[in-house]
């Protein structure tokens, strides 16, 4: 079978990682005889210093072109500037919306082989496996106004928290419908005692819930579940949220893994149906940065890089076989003790981000 990937490797650490899952990629092919081709493309800063702008439109083009999107982190204190008009984070925001990426899956699994590598105590992890689902599209980091100004008496910004009917009850029915093939329980994250978006958001999500009376419904305050991912993460399902309390729980919920390397994530436009999505271009990284100070060191975790890839062969490509096979090399891998600098807290083999992805592509 034959599939186009636009790979988008971004800044700092995300080349490295990149790199990695692409030998992961051939390794796939190679075993169940699939052609993977692969178009790269700039986005972030290292676009900025070549174009001038944070996603060039030859990068949406190639994008556009091709069956999925591999990614892997843009940013970096080169470009932080807050006098900066123009930011490396701005092209990813803007490949999201362009392409109607509204739905961000974040599965986090505790793997048994980690479990000494999280500073929570084991007791506390045992059992772990949730799927957060943050809306991708609406809210602060979209919402207008957005602009900085001076007056009289100082200094001002501002940014809008907004949400429409149509962007939350969509991103609930699609927690709704993750929930029902899995263990029937979905936490709807708000702050509805305080935002009126998120009595909007209650609202919804209470009619929305009328419509699957099999899924347990706890509506949860975002203070309150960021509280409960520490004292009890293994109650949690399905969480469903809004952009911002999405992005914030979810690096909260890395500690649970052990580090924010391991995690995986999906940005759909679509409810995966019969394991395959639409025909719609989807985006796959993980949810780490950029991190600029182990940049270039080859010491960056590539795992959820890797795991990003397992999700684009069964999201996008209907690739069910060929997804286990890598989610089952990263098992083993860990089982065998291999580790990167930030999973070695418990011992094991310390290896570098290639001999990570090496030993991984060699278990396909």
């Amino acid at each position: 079978m034959r599939r186009s990937i636009a790979v988008l490797p971004g800044d700092g650490i995300g080349p490295e990682v990149v790199t990695e899952s692409i030998k992961v990629l051939e390794a796939v092919g190679n075993r169940f005889g699939h052609d993977f081709v692969l178009s790269n493309g700039r986005i972030g800063g290292n676009a900025i210093d070549e174009y001038g702008t944070p996603l060039p439109q030859e990068t949406v083009e190639t994008c556009n072109q091709s069956d999925a999107i591999l990614f892997g982190a843009v940013g970096g204190p080169q470009w932080d500037d807050p006098a900066n008009d123009v930011r490396p984070e701005d092209g990813i925001l803007a490949i999201r919306k362009s392409l109607g990426l509204f739905a961000n899956l974040r599965p986090v699994k505790v793997y048994p082989a980690l479990i000494n590598s999280s500073p929570l105590k084991p007791e506390y992890l045992a059992g772990v496996d949730m799927l957060v689902l943050r809306e991708l599209t609406g809210g602060l980091y979209f919402g207008k106004p957005k602009k900085r100004w001076t007056t009289s008496r100082g200094r001002r910004g501002v940014d809008t928290l907004k949400y429409t009917e149509l962007e939350i009850e969509r991103i609930l029915r699609v927690g709704f419908e993750l929930a029902m093939g899995r263990r029937k329980k979905l936490a709807s994250v708000d702050k509805q005692n305080v935002l009126e978006s998120s009595r909007l958001w209650r609202e919804i999500a209470l009619e929305v819930s009328e419509e699957y009376p099999e899924v347990e419904v706890e509506h949860i305050l975002v203070d309150n579940a960021a509280m409960q991912l520490i004292r009890n993460p293994s109650s949690f399902d399905v969480i469903v949220s809004e952009n911002t309390f999405g992005d914030i729980l979810t690096d909260e919920a890395s500690v649970l893994a052990g580090s924010m390397g391991m995690l995986p994530s999906a940005s759909l436009s679509s409810l995966p149906g019969k394991n395959v999505l639409s025909k719609r271009v989807s985006l796959y990284e993980p949810i780490h940065g950029t991190a600029p100070d182990i940049a270039g060191q080859g010491v960056a975790n590539p795992i959820g890089s890797i795991l990003s890839t397992a999700m684009m062969l069964r999201l996008s490509f209907g690739m069910e076989e060929e997804a286990n096979s890598v989610e089952a090399a990263v098992d083993s891998v860990l089982i065998e003790g291999y580790r990167t600098a930030d999973i070695s807290s418990d011992g094991g083999e310390l290896v570098s981000t290639s001999a990570m992805g090496n030993v991984i592509a060699n278990q396909i």
